[in-house]
């Protein structure tokens, strides 16, 4: 069965982070119930670990923003698309946002599994 994935993935540089998108991003609580989700895990996690209360195609759409946002890392490993926020490019262009938006995440309805 073929891929309905086309290109590779980008992602912003560390220094073209935009601080509205990344706003924009967080703003919704299921994308940031994803990076509460995933902060701290130093590992990609697939997306399918992921328990969202949304279908899939609102789920890639959801990754998809914060992929180009700059606030994941996306990479696949054969079919599975793998997720790990980028923390370190976060906390350099923009220190202590993400734990302030966290900080008021915490109880996203979103779990690893």
């Amino acid at each position: 069965m073929a891929s309905r994935r086309s290109g590779p993935l980008t992602h912003p540089d560390q220094q073209d982070i935009d601080l509205s998108r990344v706003m924009a991003a967080l703003s919704d609580p299921v994308r940031l119930g994803i990076v509460s989700a995933l902060d701290g895990i130093d590992r990609g996690v697939p997306c399918c670990s992921l328990e969202l209360p949304v279908g899939k195609s609102t789920a890639s759409h959801h990754f998809r923003v914060l992929r180009e946002a700059g606030v994941l890392l996306q990479s696949d490993e054969g079919t599975r698309r793998m997720n790990q926020v980028r923390r370190a490019d976060l906390d350099a262009r923009f220190p202590g946002l993400l734990d302030l938006a966290l900080a008021h995440g915490r109880e996203a309805p979103v779990q690893v599994r």
